[in-house]
């Protein structure tokens, strides 16, 4: 009885030890990631923003500049179309000037496009994984940076629209804030792609 009390002691702290080097090395993991996260954002325009919108997936993002890229575009992805849902409920509102409604939906419009080229991207991204030599790794990579800029163009366009005194007020400033942060994470992805492409 005693060597079975024994035995079962023996292997919950073998279990207890071996969590505790399961947790330690899973924190370290995190922590490398995160570093890593914060270098290469540096690279970027918005730095700051970079990390707050890709911490969150830095366990699939680890030490990986094509992960780190992908990431980047599904977070572009996401705040372009929170920002399109945004505007078009914005084009809905009553009592709007005629010059605003006009600037919404060529917002919507460029937005929309935003969105598309930004998803043809993340796709094309990840065809790069199976590339088949440096021509055809070099072929997506242009296709995704194009994609990127035009959807950087698309965002400033719609600000356009909402450039002059007569679209001033609350409307105006709560369509700009969110597509400002659309093209500033979307400057990110685009600087990102490219550091990831101009590695051997």
């Amino acid at each position: 009885m005693a060597r079975a009390m024994a035995l079962i002691l023996l292997v919950l702290s073998f279990l207890s030890i071996s969590s505790a080097s399961t947790t330690t090395v899973t924190k370290s993991s995190a922590a490398v990631a995160a570093n890593f996260i914060k270098a290469q954002c540096g690279a970027t325009e918005y730095p700051a923003l970079c990390v707050e919108s890709l911490s969150a997936y830095a366990n699939t993002i680890g030490q990986s500049p094509q992960e780190l890229a992908q990431a980047a575009l599904s977070v572009s992805i996401g705040r372009a179309k929170a920002a399109k849902g945004y505007v078009t409920r914005s084009a809905k509102l009553s009592g709007l000037k005629k010059r605003e409604v006009a600037a919404i939906k060529d917002c919507l419009e460029e937005i929309g496009d935003s969105v598309d080229r930004l998803s043809r991207s993340a796709e094309e991204m990840k065809k790069v994984k199976g590339s088949k030599g440096q021509e055809e790794f070099v072929w997506h990579v242009s296709n995704v940076e194009t994609w990127v800029s035009a959807a950087l163009t698309d965002d400033n366009t719609c600000m356009d629209g909402f450039s002059g005194k007569a679209l001033n007020g609350n409307l105006k400033a709560s369509i700009r804030s969110r597509i400002v942060n659309v093209a500033q994470v979307t400057s990110n992805a685009l600087a990102l792609v490219t550091r990831f492409a101009s590695k051997p």
